[in-house]
């Protein structure tokens, strides 16, 4: 094992750590794990980082499932279309993008840089996601008739996105379920983890057949990255979570700006 590979597998534990510790967001490091670290291509990167988030996400919502935090109803009316939507993304529009999208003069944007700056654009907005104080703004006011054409057109977009980019996208689920579905904050984010586990776990199976998959790697990184979400876990009970993610947030944003200007300008 060469030092690239030792940080790599020493990333998936910090991956495994931050889902932990703060309940999301350490599925954003894998790509950027994967590429610079371990030298994979984007594709490959964001076909792997869909199994290791499914698989991470489906401990979450299990034990969420378990507390009787995973709203089913809602989740049905957002996963069907949202990994119908990662499906047709990652098995039939990832491969018809071109090597060479187009050029700017002597520039030319790639299929790899494309899914890379998708991907740091989904970092910034993620970070921001992060930054914000988290309130849970529900109030139960009564029943209220559910948004399901709302839920469902954007269910559609985040599928897109979460087969481009290979993220989970959490942080645009969880407002769609407070403010769309009108759940509370704790069942939004137990059926969010739901709902990402099915996405990230059905869009890789597009991927099969398309990317050629290093099972030993990818089980062994998934490991790891397990392994770490237990630590973090057990870690929560003693360190602040709210601090601990807005660090993250703003490291988030940080690599997301780098990778911007290392895509297009360097």
């Amino acid at each position: 094992m060469d030092i690239a590979q030792l940080f790599g597998f020493i990333g998936a534990l910090v991956v495994g750590l931050v889902l932990g510790l703060t309940g999301g967001g350490g599925s954003i490091l894998t790509v950027p794990i994967l590429v610079y670290l371990l030298m994979l291509n984007p594709v490959t990167a964001t076909a792997y980082s869909l199994f290791i988030v499914g698989v991470s996400s489906s401990f979450g919502a299990f034990k969420n499932f378990q507390k009787g935090l995973v709203d089913l109803k809602i989740a049905a009316v957002f996963a069907i279309p949202a990994f119908s939507m990662v499906y047709i993304t990652r098995k039939f529009i990832i491969p018809a993008i071109p090597e060479s999208i187009f050029h700017i003069g002597s520039f030319v944007v790639t299929k790899d840089i494309f899914i890379m700056v998708m991907f740091a654009i989904m970092m910034v907005v993620a970070s921001v996601s992060m930054l914000k104080p988290s309130k849970d703004k529900h109030h139960d006011n009564g029943p209220r008739k559910l948004s399901n054409i709302l839920i469902f057109n954007q269910a559609i977009v985040i599928g897109f996105f979460t087969g481009i980019v290979g993220a989970g996208g959490g942080f645009i689920i969880i407002p769609a379920l407070i403010i769309l579905g009108n759940l509370t904050m704790k069942k939004a984010v137990g059926t969010s983890l739901f709902i990402i586990a099915i996405n990230s776990l059905i869009g890789f199976i597009g991927d099969i057949g398309n990317v050629e998959i290093d099972w030993v790697f990818l089980l062994s990184f998934t490991a790891i990255a397990v392994v770490g979400i237990f630590l973090g876990s057990y870690l929560s009970n003693y360190i602040p979570g709210k601090k601990l993610k807005k660090g993250f947030g703003w490291f988030v944003l940080a690599m997301g700006v780098y990778i911007i200007i290392k895509e297009l300008v360097m």
